[in-house]
């Protein structure tokens, strides 16, 4: 019994260090992290022992709210209120049980000790390696899959990490990697093939939006922010312009993700070149089309972006038609009306399955303006701070968020709730005096 006593001791004594060099914080942040393309159950239970250790230990000394931490906190609290109005009450229930991370989290980062850029850069560091661990682990089991069915398929999209990950959200997490060993400073041989492991792995998983975006962002950095010389900067560009364009141009996956959208800006009602055998002409709904035609046929398919504008328009439709700028339909509640307008439309039922794929629209329609604004209100202030402090990681996530929500309603899952509360708090609560405008 004495020895368990003992053992016990010294095994408090140990975390009771580890938190006080907060060492023990860099690993519960990084676990949170790095268990996001793992099951929902794995990243449940890494949360949860991040918020009972933060609670545990919390001080009523260092207890405070920033700006920054109040807003998902209000969020949240509109997002509660929302019971009073939804037009769904248990589907608003269950939205509250997703959604608490977006509450708890920032909470927790109340009390923890003051986090600087330090922590972040040690967090940042294992995330980004275990993202290289990930892209190898996927280009592994694709080449398995590859030779038992010469299917080249399986290295992209959503074949190469699974649908229920979602390619999106996986290059979205191999971004933020990226972008840290591209500003990481004396770069190891590690550091650099980790660069271009992620750079591939982001290609193969064929976002289109995300490969625009990160090509732009790494342009902005070589360019404005960077103290390379003009050689490793030239080399630079050149490699990820040759991968670009090998990708756009040869690799037959990337290159139809992108040409379809480019088509349905200028086409109506294209022939879908993938048509199987034996099953009706699909043809390809072009963006005017989606946006103003008022009944479909049940073999008219939308592409990415046209269905994403055909989404604008529904809601816009649901302003007009609904008394929801100020309340919306409640959290979680709107799926309810799209189906009712994909119905009114014409379109395969299928299609109702969706929700609005943006997280602007998708928090009007739930909590109405005010939701709206909350969100914006946080994206202002994170790329805000990041510019004020030239961390480039933080506006690189920043512009990610902005125009990854314009596309993905990112804050409906619980891997983009985890994604994005657990690296807002951690930016936006690094230890900046300047920045700091405290509630006691």
């Amino acid at each position: 019994m004495n020895l368990i006593l003992d053992y016990s001791k010294k095994v408090f004594n140990k975390i009771e260090e580890l938190w006080q060099n907060q060492t023990l914080l860099v690993y519960l942040l990084t676990a949170m992290l790095i268990t996001l393309p793992m099951k929902h159950i794995i990243g449940s239970m890494t949360c949860i022992l991040f918020l009972i250790i933060s609670f545990i230990k919390a001080k009523k000394a260092d207890f405070l709210i920033s700006k920054t931490l109040l807003f998902p906190i209000v969020l949240y609290v509109l997002m509660a209120l929302s019971l009073i109005w939804t037009i769904n009450i248990q589907f608003t229930i269950s939205g509250l049980k997703k959604e608490v991370l977006i509450v708890l989290i920032p909470l927790a980062f109340c009390v923890l000790p003051k986090i600087n850029r330090d922590i972040n850069d040690r967090v940042f560091n294992f995330y980004s390696f275990s993202m290289v661990f990930f892209a190898l682990f996927y280009l592994a089991k694709a080449l398995l899959k590859f030779a038992n069915s010469a299917n080249t398929n399986v290295f992209f999209y959503h074949e190469l990490v699974t649908l229920k990950l979602n390619a999106i959200y996986v290059a979205v997490f191999a971004s933020l990697g990226m972008f840290f060993f591209l500003v990481k400073k004396n770069k190891s041989i590690l550091d650099q093939i980790g660069f271009f492991i992620l750079i591939v792995f982001i290609f193969l998983l064929s976002s289109k939006n995300i490969i625009i975006c990160d090509f732009v962002l790494i342009m902005v950095y070589l360019f404005f922010f960077s103290s390379f010389s003009r050689k490793i900067k030239a080399a630079t560009i050149l490699v990820i312009i040759l991968i670009t364009t090998s990708s756009v141009f040869f690799i037959k996956p990337v290159r139809e993700r992108f040409m379809i959208e480019f088509q349905t800006i200028f086409v109506d009602s294209s022939l879908k070149k993938t048509t199987e055998e034996n099953q009706k002409p699909i043809y390809n709904i072009s963006l005017k089309q989606a946006w103003s035609q008022d009944k479909f046929q049940q073999n008219d398919f939308f592409p990415g972006a046209a269905f994403r504008v055909f989404q604008i328009r529904i809601f816009k439709e649901m302003l007009q038609e609904e008394s929801i700028f100020f309340t919306g339909f409640g959290l979680d509640a709107a799926q309810i009306k799209i189906k009712e307008k994909i119905k009114e439309h014409n379109l395969h039922s299928s299609y109702g399955e969706f929700n609005f794929h943006n997280e602007y629209v998708q928090l009007f329609s739930e909590l109405g303006f005010f939701g709206f604004l909350i969100l914006v209100s946080m994206l202002f202030i994170t790329i805000r701070n990041g510019i004020r402090n030239k961390d480039f990681v933080h506006i690189a996530f920043s512009v990610t968020m902005i125009v990854l929500f314009l596309t993905e309603s990112f804050l409906s899952r619980q891997r983009g709730i985890i994604f994005f509360i657990v690296i807002y708090c951690m930016f936006n609560s690094a230890d900046n005096a300047k920045e700091q405008k405290i509630l006691k």
